[in-house]
């Protein structure tokens, strides 16, 4: 297949981009390079002869349909968009303007394109999400399944929820053939330094306060990204038309609990400044903070027979090992905007 992958710069869809052309797809990586966004994402595969890139913003509707004009993708993965919580907080408009009026647009290229087509019938849409647009749930709450109503409670996730409901009513309503997912907390290399696992690495190295929000007790499901991309490419290639999946990690840690298994593994791995636990620093906490995420990830199970491979702990042994051993990756993100920062504390 050839693959139009938007935000293919970025952390998961750098993941995706990886993957597909490993397995013999060509890719067109569509991406605006935003400040989380960075090409060595996808340096090993850059020169690979099924890549291509295109520099072009979700927000630009002619920039959208010549890029489907000039590579007539077979099929489109939406991974592209802005994701940081904190950040919404502070600056809600960047995500309603990429997360709802850049889907829409790419929903209007992508309909006009497969009209234009003949509507051929294997091409669709694989729109990519978050378990944020759930809300949230309490310590005895059951997992969150594929029928459960969205109660997103901040930007970022009220914006993704928006954009869900879009990609289904262009599916309803036009018939445009789409697959959705949404996934639980993801990580491992190549991830954006503003996000918390790699916050707790980076601070643990310098020696510097590791921050936690609260008292550390809010929870999380977390999915190895490079199982996530495999996860992607099978609802993209398998999953049934119209239809969402959750995918989930199956490994809930509170981000306490986060933050003291990476100080154990700096403890073994960089052993200067151990024990590193006692850097910890409890912060003011965020404004609505949900308590916790779970996905049930059975339908992901039963129709497509896929599962996580990695385990919580062998994928923060991986994470914190990759950091380690690539400082000249993360080094040069520091200095951008926001980086370092607390953010997040308006409200």
């Amino acid at each position: 297949m050839k693959l139009l992958v938007t935000g293919g710069a970025g952390f998961i869809g750098s993941a995706v981009v990886r993957r597909a052309l490993r397995a013999g797809h060509e890719v067109v990586n569509l991406d605006a390079l935003t400040y989380a966004a960075n090409p060595a994402n996808v340096a090993e595969v850059a020169d690979l002869p099924g890549y291509a890139f295109v520099r072009a913003d979700l927000r630009d509707r002619a920039a959208l349909d010549a890029a489907l004009a000039a590579h007539r993708p077979d099929a489109i993965m939406h991974l592209a968009a802005e994701s940081h919580v904190d950040r919404s907080i502070d600056g809600p408009a960047d995500f309603i303007a990429t997360n709802i009026t850049g889907t829409f647009n790419l929903l209007e290229a992508a309909r006009a394109w497969w009209e234009a087509q003949g509507r051929p019938d294997g091409f669709r849409l694989h729109h990519v999400s978050t378990d944020e647009v759930f809300g949230h749930l309490g310590p005895d709450d059951p997992r969150f399944t594929e029928a459960m109503p969205y109660a997103p409670r901040s930007p970022y996730s009220a914006s993704k929820a928006a954009a869900d409901h879009l990609v289904r009513a262009w599916h309803e309503t036009y018939g445009l053939p789409v697959v959705l997912s949404n996934c639980s907390n993801n990580y491992g290399p190549f991830h954006f330094p503003e996000k918390l696992i790699p916050v707790i690495i980076l601070a643990a190295l310098h020696g510097q306060p590791i921050p936690i929000y609260g008292r550390g007790q809010n929870v999380r499901d977390w999915l190895f990204v490079e199982d996530h991309a495999e996860a992607l490419l099978l609802v993209l290639q398998r999953g049934r038309t119209g239809r969402s999946y959750n995918i989930g990690g199956e490994a809930e840690a509170a981000n306490i609990d986060i933050a003291r298994r990476i100080c154990a593994l700096m403890d073994e791995l960089h052993p200067s400044g151990a024990p590193h636990d006692r850097l910890i620093t409890f912060v003011p906490d965020r404004p609505g903070h949900d308590l916790r995420y779970a996905i049930d990830p059975s339908r992901m199970r039963d129709e497509l027979g896929w599962r996580p491979s990695v385990t919580l702990d062998q994928g923060l042994r991986r994470t914190v090992t990759w950091y380690l051993e690539h400082r000249d990756w993360w080094q040069p993100l520091l200095s951008r905007p926001g980086v370092g920062q607390r953010l997040g504390v308006a409200g």
